[in-house]
């Protein structure tokens, strides 16, 4: 969900890291969808990461930093790859796990196949986060492919990497992948002690959480927050009666 960062806003980037952000802002993709290319000194080809929408102008942009070794991938939401095959064609390039000084690590939660890259490049470490961590705020739980429980022990294995910088897929960069874990750990198990009191007041449905949990957050993102609110309530074991609602955010 939109908000501010949770932890210091990165004043530099790694120099082997370089931004180039979709033009698709919006309530969900922030300021637009972060692609980030990867390039250590004295290393003529890059690699990309997310390619983002499939919008023309902004994947020539990706197309001229070229030449372009790889594409590597944080998930498949559209926003982060629906231009996958279109930069494929300007570039030649091929989609990896992994390249080297760049080591991917399985993060499931947001959505079952989100995945994060540490980096190791030119003595500076960073890790790219996709959805996992964004840049300001906090990330939906993308139920039903989107689990919680994954997504808790993702968090924590981030946790683990300590105070490196991290580079998210919407937002700025931040200074501390360990100090913004935390926070999304501790953002959580509010919410879900927040659902919990919710369903004992006697919410039965989705919508109904969500009207209570989610009150101090602004309506337009409320048809996001139910996908959260569903994976909370899997998380606790209480079955809803609700199908997705329709939501009259105006």
């Amino acid at each position: 969900m939109a908000g501010e960062p949770v932890v210091g806003v990165a004043d530099q980037l790694p120099t082997w890291a370089t931004l180039v952000r979709a033009p698709n802002p919006g309530p969900m993709t922030l300021e637009g969808t972060n692609t980030w290319v990867i390039r250590p000194a004295g290393v003529s080809s890059c690699v990309v990461v997310d390619p983002g929408p499939l919008d023309e102008g902004h994947l020539r942009s990706l197309a001229e930093h070229g030449p372009v070794a790889g594409i590597l991938l944080t998930h498949g939401h559209a926003d982060h790859v629906a231009g996958l095959d279109r930069l494929i064609e300007l570039t030649g390039a091929a989609v990896m796990d992994e390249s080297p000084g760049v080591r991917r690590i399985g993060t499931p939660g947001h959505t079952g196949d989100s995945a994060c890259f540490l980096v190791d490049l030119d003595d500076q470490r960073a890790v790219l986060t996709g959805d996992t961590i964004l840049g300001r705020g906090t990330t939906v739980v993308a139920h039903p492919d989107g689990n919680l429980g994954d997504y808790l022990r993702s968090l924590e294995l981030l946790e683990g990497l300590g105070a490196i910088p991290v580079l998210p897929g919407h937002g700025p960069a931040l200074t501390d992948c360990a100090g913004a874990a935390r926070y999304y750990l501790e953002h959580r198990r509010q919410r879900l002690e927040q659902v919990r009191r919710a369903v004992e007041a006697g919410a039965t449905t989705v919508r109904e959480v969500v009207e209570s949990v989610y009150a101090d957050v602004d309506r337009s993102l409320w048809p996001y927050a139910q996908w959260s609110v569903r994976a909370q309530l899997e998380y606790l074991g209480v079955e809803s009666s609700a199908t997705d609602v329709r939501w009259d955010t105006s």
